[in-house]
């Protein structure tokens, strides 16, 4: 069964998080989703104890998806909607962000209850595209008058690097949670934001823990990735950036050696590598079909040696980890990190 954590007062979630993004329409290069194997693939890790789904406002068609789960949950399952927390996001799009107001922060929280088919949403994770423009802090105001009016649980960020996330902190917003890119590719996080996270309370998220699939045992060997997904694309550029091509090669190897010890999988040992770290309170990995969900059960039958989180730490600290802080290079214009973001993507 899945580990459980107190991410806030009376509000558990599973320390895995079944993350939805590969689920929303657009995202794969090469094939659709099968919604029937999908809701399989739900019902299932639900019943061994990964309770907890991320999705978004702007992941197109996840909101619904899950909406239809609660649904199911509802006639005759052993879970009722009440054993699943689902966790979304407030991301309104770039070309927006400057007419942001209550009135379209609410529509569009909302939106989210009506697609969830929810009476109160258990966590909003806000993102905000560009410091520069004026009217995030008023925003997660607004989100915190939408708490205490009880449409929303708890508030999170997304994407924030560790001064606006102070920011938030230092202006009274009840911040429970901040939400990530943290794996062996990506360690910004480590710099400043995971130590800040720690000293104040703040539970650390982490997506993009198996890099779109890249950490795992069919890559061994290969000399080039034909991507399928966005995800892919993204996590190769960040590759390319810190490990490059022969490092990557190298981790492969040595993950591979200890899943061979512990009986599991490489990527059971990426993922166990970073929930291991101080401050971390769970790890997103994707859902795509019901095939791989038995063996997410295997992340949580074992425990990595202190001598093989070292070995990996000692690995890592070879290379270069990627420039600025968190999510930085994907707000700089003119970086290749940005110029692949999709920044409107909200529905009217």
């Amino acid at each position: 069964m899945a580990e459980r954590m107190e991410l806030a007062k009376d509000y558990t979630i599973s320390r895995v998080i079944n993350g939805c993004w590969q689920l929303s329409e657009g995202h794969s290069l090469k094939s659709k989703i099968d919604k029937k194997d999908v809701m399989k693939a739900f019902h299932m890790l639900a019943e061994q104890g990964f309770t907890t789904f991320d999705c978004a406002d702007i992941y197109t068609g996840t909101e619904e998806l899950l909406g239809d789960f609660q649904t199911e949950l509802k006639s005759g399952s052993t879970l009722s909607p009440q054993d699943i927390q689902i966790h979304t996001k407030y991301v309104p799009d770039i070309n927006l962000l400057d007419k942001v107001d209550y009135s379209y922060t609410e529509k569009i929280i909302d939106r989210s209850l009506k697609r969830q088919k929810r009476e109160v949403l258990d966590l909003v994770q806000f993102h905000w595209w560009d410091y520069n423009i004026p009217g995030y802090l008023e925003t997660a105001y607004d989100l915190l008058k939408l708490k205490e009016k009880g449409k929303i649980r708890n508030i999170g960020l997304t994407n924030f690097d560790t001064k606006h996330l102070s920011e938030m902190v230092d202006a009274g917003i009840p911040i429970v949670s901040c939400q990530n890119q943290y794996s062996v590719f990506d360690r910004r996080v480590e710099k400043e934001l995971l130590a800040y996270c720690k000293s104040n309370g703040i539970h650390l998220l982490c997506y993009g823990t198996l890099s779109g699939g890249l950490l795992a045992e069919t890559w061994i060997g290969k000399t080039q990735i034909d991507p399928d997904n966005r995800s892919q694309v993204k996590y190769i550029q960040v590759m390319e950036e810190t490990l490059g091509w022969e490092g990557y090669q190298e981790l492969l190897v040595l993950l591979e050696r200890m899943a061979s010890k512990y009986s599991v999988s490489l990527a059971h040992i990426a993922t166990k590598y970073i929930i291991s770290q101080e401050g971390v309170a769970a790890s997103i990995i994707g859902v795509r079909n019901s095939k791989h969900v038995e063996a997410n059960s295997n992340i949580f039958s074992f425990e990595l040696d202190q001598s093989d989180i070292d070995e990996i730490t000692q690995f890592l600290s070879n290379f270069t980890i990627l420039e600025g802080e968190p999510f930085e290079l994907e707000r700089t214009e003119g970086s290749k990190f940005r110029n692949i973001m999709k920044m409107n993507l909200n529905e009217n």
